[in-house]
């Protein structure tokens, strides 16, 4: 399989819901994605991901609902070229 990176911005009710932390959780089982996710300035949650097609695309089906107290009004997907591997998938600030 391919490895795939994209880069996702969420929108809506995105943050001081526990989405990046539920999103670190979901990464993670989904075979050891690569990665990124924090929030932006702009109220909205910023996300690159990197991994096996099948397992980033999964992930990025969870991004369009996040976790339980989100309210997902837009999901932004873009696939993005990344130079090499990234870090382990991990919040910043």
């Amino acid at each position: 399989m391919a490895v795939k990176t994209y880069r996702v911005v969420v929108r809506g009710a995105v943050t001081g819901v526990g989405f990046r932390w539920s999103a670190c959780r979901e990464a993670g089982r989904h075979g050891g994605l690569r990665g990124w996710i924090r929030n932006a300035d702009d109220e909205t949650v910023e996300c690159l991901v990197q991994g096996e097609s099948a397992d980033v695309l999964d992930f990025i089906a969870w991004l369009r609902h996040g976790p339980i107290l989100a309210v997902v009004s837009e999901c932004e997907v873009c696939e993005v070229h990344s130079p090499g591997p990234l870090a382990p998938f991990a919040t910043v600030p």
